[in-house]
């Protein structure tokens, strides 16, 4: 057998505690000589009995055929070989279908009559005569190489040799193709022509002019694509930017089994168009935070364009508020209704009576994109004040948080695409007048979501939510969070007005004579005298305010209060030249009057200039004149203001301020203020070495009474530097 210790003239064999060879095979013997030249005759059978026998020549391990290879060979060469297996095994065993074959062997190849070089004889005039010239040295050699590898040792291994997709291409030129490909990943899509133009630059740049000349143009395009296709390098731009982000394989799947567990959050410009304000139509952005083990949406704020850090600060309140009903929502979409364990969750959260058949679920780790609405400070601030880790995907890698661009989809074929002024997902798609076909306003499209949400997807069955006890059956959002709610609990997370204040960007800064300024406004009131000029109790001496980038007029600023309980209190503190304006405007209102107004005075006098020009522009909108980016900064702007407050949808309360539409950056360019710029990204000017551990219940208290700043950091380990690794 293949692979199997061989005793046959020439081996070499150990018996008797010596080394012998075998110089003769007859009649159940076998002649062996020593190396001294000493012959010996022994009976197979004794010689096999031997305690100590051993072939010392034989293949150590047996082999098994290898038939996967076997079969990927051409037809005609897999037949050859199974015709070579049956004639070695007839030379050697006198039958083609080996010693166990039933049947009488020929005379020619019986190996009682026949020595085996007279059989390999006999063979290679066989074949010769059958038109495949042969000869006994031929016929010796493939009887050796089926007893070391089998029927692949019969094999043309002329057919097996692993031949190059690249053919006899020039190196240089493969590797100078290469690296131009490698090099337009990012660039826009181009032609084979550009390809051949840029790789003889390049060739003439590494070995001169003329040194290495390209193949002919057919060629050359058949080895880009030999080069490109599998690797996707001449798809399009889009596509090879999905490629690039993507993270090495292996791919390692996401195991989570608790609710809040893993939630991932993102933004998206939305596939409709909506009317703003004085009939300006824009493309709203959706802001989602989508649980992984339940698929709920737990939260959804639909915005004009320009999402800010505040807006996914306002998403985390809202996600672990019951979300209430409607006026006009049948009665079927509330809690009570669901399959939810209503009875049992109000005995726990008497907040959830009345709400909508929408889960409350308590995040425990976010993933976000590295966009600056997400990584800003006020954001990691908001999450660690609420105990939530902020985990990080690598730089634009939109498969790392998959789950949630995934359902992006799934909103726009199950909802977006029945509204009015669909655009479709890209250009291509869109019709002839989709901006004509708009008619809902941003807060009737945002309604809309809402209830969509609550009857649409968390009672449709999805087929990534399965029980354990029922693997074949597939479960609805809101049937996994019932089934999962028993086993997990539930630990309610009430929010207030100063938890709503907490979650919004901050700044530390000191209270001057005219109090303070953010960004060329000063805010001042007469709550701040017994301050100015004084340091704070907090370990840096800097005062800490918080601002709402929709809302510039006012801000809070957090004063000594023995009176409360954390002996310290919130007081709101109103920009200088809140009465000259009476339209509402945003942050993003204001840059755009930074932009547009020059500096000609001292800066008091500047803040006064641009407050003026504010007030022209808002009133120039109102009448309906000035230009379309006049137009589009003022409608985002009033649009907010008519849609709602965050506050009053979460606690059923009017807010201190109104939250009105977001800017197109999430920076303050403070433009040169002595306190030195504010950003969202920034939380200020504290030192780092003075920082005390936060606490996710409370914030650290010194003897005094007053909260020592957080640190704007998750700082357990860096997430940014982790994501890099993932």
């Amino acid at each position: 057998m293949p692979g199997r210790p061989v005793v046959e003239v020439g081996s070499q064999v150990r018996f008797g505690g010596r080394t012998w060879t075998v110089a003769a095979l007859a009649d159940g013997q076998v002649r062996l000589v020593a190396e001294g030249g000493e012959v010996a005759a022994v009976l197979l059978a004794l010689l096999f009995a031997d305690a100590g026998f051993e072939v010392l020549d034989a293949p150590g391990v047996s082999r098994v055929p290898p038939l996967g290879l076997l079969e990927s060979l051409p037809e005609a060469v897999r037949e050859r070989a199974f015709v070579w297996e049956r004639h070695v095994r007839e030379v050697e065993t006198g039958r083609p279908g080996g010693p166990d074959a039933a049947g009488s062997p020929r005379a020619e190849y019986d190996p009682q009559t026949r020595t085996l070089a007279q059989r390999e004889e006999a063979k290679a005039a066989e074949l010769s005569a059958a038109g495949m010239p042969t000869s006994a040295v031929t016929v010796r050699r493939m009887r050796a190489r089926y007893r070391q590898d089998g029927v692949w040792g019969l094999v043309d291994h002329r057919a097996t040799r692993l031949r190059s997709v690249l053919g006899r291409a020039d190196e240089r030129v493969v590797a100078a193709l290469r690296e131009v490909l490698e090099a337009g990943r990012e660039r826009s899509s181009g032609t084979l022509g550009r390809l051949r133009v840029y790789t003889e630059r390049l060739l003439a740049e590494q070995y001169g002019d003329g040194v290495v000349r390209l193949p002919s143009s057919a060629t050359f395009n058949r080895l880009v694509h030999a080069l490109a296709d599998g690797r996707g390098l001449l798809d399009s731009a889009r596509q090879r930017r999905w490629r690039s982000a993507r993270p090495a394989p292996p791919f390692v799947p996401t195991t989570v089994m608790a609710p809040g567990e893993l939630v991932m959050m993102d933004s998206t410009v939305l596939d409709a168009f909506v009317v703003l304000d004085d009939g300006v139509v824009e493309r709203p952005e959706l802001t989602l935070a989508l649980d992984v083990a339940t698929r709920t949406i737990c939260a959804a704020v639909l915005r004009a364009k320009g999402t800010r850090s505040v807006d996914a600060a306002q998403l985390l309140a809202q996600m672990m508020v019951p979300a209430s009903m409607r006026p006009g929502w049948a009665e079927a979409l509330a809690m009570e209704h669901s399959v939810v364990p209503y009875e049992r969750l109000l005995s726990v959260d008497a907040r959830l009576e009345g709400a909508a058949a929408q889960p409350v679920i308590t995040p425990r780790t976010i993933v976000v994109d590295q966009g600056n609405v997400f990584v800003s400070s006020s954001f990691i601030a908001a999450c660690e004040s609420l105990g939530i880790s902020v985990q990080p995907t690598p730089p634009g890698n939109g498969p790392a948080k998959g789950h949630v661009e995934r359902t992006f989809s799934s909103i726009n074929t199950l909802f977006v695409q029945h509204a009015a002024a669909y655009t479709g997902s890209h250009t291509g798609e869109r019709g002839k007048d989709a901006e004509g076909e708009a008619v809902w306003t941003l807060a009737q499209l945002d309604d809309l979501l809402q209830e969509w949400i609550i009857c649409g997807w968390q009672e449709r069955e999805h087929d990534g939510l399965r029980h354990p006890m029922m693997p074949r059956c597939a479960l609805s959002p809101n049937e996994m969070w019932a089934a999962l709610v028993a086993v997990c609990g539930y630990v309610p997370v009430p929010l207030g007005r100063e938890d709503y204040i907490e979650l919004m960007p901050l700044k530390r800064q000191k209270i001057n004579d005219y109090g303070m300024r953010i960004d060329y406004r000063a805010y001042d009131h007469k709550v701040l005298n017994p301050y100015r000029g004084e340091p704070s109790p907090a370990a840096d001496g800097l005062w800490e305010i918080h601002y709402n980038p929709h809302v510039p007029g006012q801000v809070w600023v957090r004063l000594p209060k023995p009176d409360q309980p954390r002996g310290y209190g919130w007081e709101a503190v109103p920009w200088v030249h809140h009465t000259l304006i009476s339209a509402p405007f945003t942050d993003f209102t204001w840059q755009h009057i930074k932009r547009t107004v020059a500096r000609r005075a001292d800066r008091a006098q500047h803040e006064h200039d641009l407050a003026l020009a504010l007030r022209e522009l808002l009133e120039r909108a109102a009448a309906g004149q000035g230009t379309r980016r006049e137009k589009v900064v003022a409608a985002r702007a009033r649009t907010a203001a008519t849609e709602g407050a965050v506050w009053g949808i979460l606690y059923g309360q009017q807010p201190e301020a109104g939250v009105l539409e977001p800017a197109d950056e999430d920076v303050f360019d403070d433009g040169g203020d002595d306190e030195g710029p504010l950003t969202d990204d920034a939380v200020g000017t504290w030192s780092a070495e003075h920082a005390q551990p936060s606490d996710s219940s409370a914030a650290p208290v010194q003897e005094s009474g007053v909260p020592v700043p957080r640190r704007a950091k998750v700082t357990v380990y860096d997430p940014f530097e982790e994501s890099l690794r993932w």
